[in-house]
């Protein structure tokens, strides 16, 4: 697994990709005006495009790796975005496999990723993780946990502000379209495979759409001040359910919390952002 190499990828964050990805997260279809996202006048690039760009697809699919892949599941992603995505950009991705944990056998193994984002000059755009975990994988012997991406917990008080943000019957259909092509999102005989009643939306479609909620409850509508955000996946969200995000704010830090209203389930725990914008994240850095 260590020896395998995740192919390096190129992308352009052109007009089309841009309202391609904003549709595939589901903005336009509450009752919320986000032509910002999806008009190519004044064209706003969401946040969380970053986290399909730079990327060959769903990787873990590659046979070099032998994973079995139909159970795989997403488990946390973080994104840090160090400057804003700009129309036009090209951008150059690479990705690294990183440790690898055993929960031991008939058990998930889990893995974890990194992906650095850059300018054709290697100015850093955005780093991403993610932990996969690999269901029915463990026994190999090794550690037995990872560092999650973040310490993430809501508080156990009632949350500032309250947005539900519908998803469409054929929003895995549309969200694909931006590269990652897993059949389970699509497919009912490999969603039943994976243990589930049928295709499953895309974790980080769910991501990107809470990432809208963010943006609406916590910037008024400015998406170039979110810059971080952490997500842990606890359950996943079927297509046309609607999603249910929660959020409690100390000054610039969020920390939020989605469920699909429908059957009460959360789908998105413990997660965090901060919409400080890109002026206080240069002063950090220097």
């Amino acid at each position: 697994m260590r020896g395998y190499r995740v192919p390096i990828a190129q992308d352009v964050c052109d007009p089309r990709s841009a309202i391609l990805y904003a549709l595939g997260v589901g903005a336009g279809l509450a009752a919320i005006d986000e032509s910002r996202f999806l008009f190519e006048r004044d064209l706003t690039v969401l946040p969380t495009m970053a986290l399909v760009l730079g990327t060959p697809g769903f990787w873990p699919m590659a046979a070099e790796l032998g994973w079995d892949w139909p159970r795989i599941l997403h488990g946390e992603q973080s994104l840090r975005l160090h400057r804003p995505l700009q129309l036009g950009q090209v951008i150059h991705g690479r990705i690294e496999i990183g440790e690898v944990a055993d929960k031991g056998p008939g058990k998930p193994a889990l893995v974890r990723a990194k992906r650095i984002l850059t300018t054709p000059t290697d100015q850093l755009i955005a780093e991403a993780e993610e932990i996969w975990v690999l269901r029915g994988e463990g026994g190999f012997g090794g550690d037995r946990s990872l560092v999650p991406l973040a310490d993430g917990q809501c508080p156990d008080f009632p949350p500032d502000a309250v947005l539900d943000l519908p998803t469409a019957a054929n929003q895995a259909m549309l969200y694909r379209l931006t590269g990652d092509r897993n059949p389970l999102h699509i497919d009912a005989g490999t969603a039943a495979a994976a243990g589930f009643e049928r295709p499953i939306l895309h974790g980080l479609a769910t991501m990107g759409l809470v990432s809208r909620a963010l943006i609406h409850l916590c910037c008024g509508g400015d998406a170039s001040l979110l810059t971080r955000m952490h997500v842990r996946f606890t359950a996943p969200v079927f297509p046309g359910e609607t999603i249910r995000t929660e959020i409690w704010r100390d000054g610039d830090d969020i920390r939020f919390r989605a469920s699909a209203r429908e059957r009460g389930v959360v789908v998105i725990d413990g997660g965090s952002a901060c919409v400080q914008g890109f002026v206080k994240e240069q002063e950090e850095v220097t």
